[in-house]
């Protein structure tokens, strides 16, 4: 078989789906938290609700799609929709701009991302070599930000040249669509790779039959997503450090190469030490993180964390995803499913908690986040969910 980027030709094409979703996604989320509360003039409070219900919505479905890819043995129909819909649902800010309509915009935009994330990496997982399954999801993540670099940037450049003005931003918008609406166009024409069916399986008997190791990662990644409150407090703070919102579009972008950079290099260091080693190296790495934005005084300061960050979420995005293919190695679609939906549950009340610190004093948002990253590697290193594939 030819490959590309030394992987399996699909990965690239799936990437390149991946790219043009986030580069319409992140072009529209890089700006979104400073139109949100200084356009349309809603509160810090209820972005931090409205960021929570959308990374709720990012993962509400995913054990249903999960299960639905499994017993079915289908994974292009399921992430085929999901791309569908939140292409569809990029018209919304197209035809209305009130926080009410907004809000609503953001949190059915994820609802797509739920229904495609388990599905696909559960391709991805069928289609790449067990001794490259790591580097092939740092390839596939790398292409993805690759997208979440040109949204932002597209989004400085529009910005720059027609101004920080509401017509700006519907423009932007508008911009947005297209890559959302190429990415259908793309996956359409990618052969599907069917997994194994199991129809017998109801969705609770499915949950008995994941792997312990599994089951106990889940735990450790529970504490952590206690810790991942939305991005968007970040863009806030960099804004509240003296960043014009054209910079923080900038910022975005670097967090976004510093992840391209990161992802391949991390994935191929995993598959040569071990992605348990990578898994609990990112909680550790978050947690430096969260210290520096909570003591962080100079702009400069605020850069490198945002390529800190960066490092973090290419370890977090991509090897979390590889480490479930490990330890579940027969019902992937269920157990990434399982996974998405229960650290997305906990991403609200974390944005919910995060709003109202941030109302009292933001830098207690990232000694919180500091704490909770500090026990759940801990929790991790005691639990050791990869011992069984060790």
């Amino acid at each position: 078989m030819k490959t590309r980027l030394g992987v399996h030709p699909d990965v690239v094409k799936l990437g390149l789906v991946s790219l043009l979703t986030d580069a319409s996604s992140e072009m529209i989320f890089s700006v979104f938290a400073i139109f949100f509360t200084t356009i349309a003039g809603a509160s810090a409070a209820l972005l931090g609700l409205v960021e929570g219900l959308a990374d709720f919505a990012a993962s509400s479905l995913d054990y249903v799609a999960g299960w639905l890819s499994d017993y079915s043995g289908r994974r292009k129909a399921f992430a085929l929709a999901g791309y569908a819909f939140s292409t569809a649902a990029k018209i919304i800010p197209l035809v209305a701009n009130s926080v009410a309509a907004l809000g609503i915009f953001r949190v059915v935009e994820r609802l797509g991302k739920s229904v495609r994330g388990a599905p696909r990496d559960a391709w991805l997982a069928a289609i790449a070599a067990k001794e490259k399954r790591g580097y092939s999801f740092g390839v596939h993540k790398a292409l993805d930000k690759a997208g979440a670099v040109l949204g932002p940037l597209a989004a400085y450049g529009l910005l720059r040249w027609l101004g920080e003005t509401a017509g700006s931003y519907r423009m932007l918008f508008r911009v947005a669509f297209v890559p959302a609406a190429l990415s259908v166009v793309v996956l359409g024409l990618i052969a599907e790779r069917p997994g194994v069916p199991y129809r017998r399986e109801s969705m609770l008997a499915a949950w008995k039959t994941l792997s312990p190791g599994f089951k106990r990662y889940l735990v450790a990644a529970g504490i952590f997503s206690l810790a991942y409150f939305s991005f968007g407090f970040l863009l806030l703070r960099a804004n509240q450090a003296g960043f014009a919102a054209r910079e923080i579009v900038l910022l975005y972008a670097l967090f976004n190469v510093s992840f391209v950079i990161a992802a391949p290099l991390v994935g191929k260091l995993g598959d040569r030490v071990g992605r348990k080693h990578v898994v609990a190296l990112s909680y550790l790495v978050y947690m430096v993180m969260s210290l520096g934005f909570a003591f962080a005084a100079a702009k400069w300061q605020i850069i490198l964390l945002f390529a800190l960050y960066g490092v973090f979420f290419s370890i977090d995005d991509a090897q979390s995803k590889a480490f479930i293919a490990d330890v579940e190695p027969e019902r992937r679609a269920t157990a990434m499913g399982v996974y998405n939906f229960a650290t997305g549950a906990l991403y609200l009340p974390a944005s919910l908690v995060a709003g109202a610190l941030w109302a009292m004093h933001p830098s207690l948002v990232f000694l919180l986040a500091a704490g909770l990253a500090l026990a759940a590697a801990g929790a991790f290193l005691w639990l050791r969910p990869g011992r069984e594939t060790a």
